[in-house]
């Protein structure tokens, strides 16, 4: 779609992704609830897929608002930014979140963005016996930008390689509402005091085999995760009978 050619209502719609569709439905939950349950799936850069915990970001504001016009482009107040999600390919979002703020910078149009960030945070994990620090996606397949929407905005965020759409209603983006923003940005914020949660890449029903301790070799079934505390609890055969053993997540693997 070039710059010239302002898309209809109808094609609007047309290019709605099913997602956006999720996102609606959100936005219209979020007008008595504020958020509504759904957040996408979480990844790590080599993430097993773990839900996140935060409400879902897609409840758009009730201040949801079209593609601005080229009048409302010229006279648009820089400081009026908002944060609006785009729908990004899966496994690309931080080349693509960096190709977009070089379009920005290549444009000239710095003063209509803020920050555009790939929401992540800190987890610590055992490979190997190794113990390494490694950051997780929140929400993949998603970044968030800060901007002033308007025509010239709009069409340089659709036309970067990597970008599905803004979120919204009815093919029109939605900002977030800023409940969800200030959870969002303090989630992925690093906090020099705080530890790093683990990750433990198991879950109940899985078959695993410890590796070390008193009972190195046994085969048993993953029966609760202690995340916090970084402990597993498997089902062991001891002499004919299903015993729980508690041990040390590190020490087992998946077979």
């Amino acid at each position: 779609m070039s710059k010239h050619d302002h898309p209809t209502e109808a094609q609007a719609d047309a290019v709605a992704s099913p997602l956006e569709h999720a996102a609606t439905e959100g936005h219209a939950d979020g007008a008595s609830h504020a958020v509504s349950p759904g957040a996408p799936a979480v990844e790590a850069d080599d993430d097993d897929g773990t839900p996140a915990e935060l409400a879902d970001p897609f409840a758009g504001g009730d201040d949801a608002k079209p593609v601005a016009s080229a009048a409302d482009d010229e006279i648009a107040p820089v400081g009026d930014k908002k944060w609006y999600i785009l729908k990004v390919q899966s496994n690309r979002e931080d080349s693509i979140s960096d190709t977009l703020e070089r379009r920005i910078r290549m444009q000239g149009l710095d003063r209509y963005f803020g920050k555009v960030i790939v929401p992540k945070e800190q987890v610590t994990e055992f490979k190997s016996g190794k113990k390494r620090v490694v950051s997780r996606k929140l929400y993949p397949g998603y970044i968030l930008v800060n901007m002033i929407l308007n025509d010239e905005t709009w069409y340089l965020v659709r036309e970067t390689g990597g970008i599905g759409d803004f979120t919204g209603s009815a093919g029109r983006p939605s900002p977030m509402l800023q409940a969800d923003v200030d959870k969002l940005l303090n989630k992925s914020a690093v906090k020099p005091d705080e530890a790093p949660r683990l990750k433990i890449n198991f879950k109940k029903g899985d078959r695993v085999k410890i590796t070390e301790g008193t009972f190195e070799n046994f085969e048993g079934e993953v029966e609760q995760i202690d995340e916090a505390n970084g402990r597993v609890t498997v089902m062991l055969s001891i002499f004919g009978r299903s015993t729980p053993v508690d041990i040390e997540y590190w020490q087992i693997e998946g077979i």
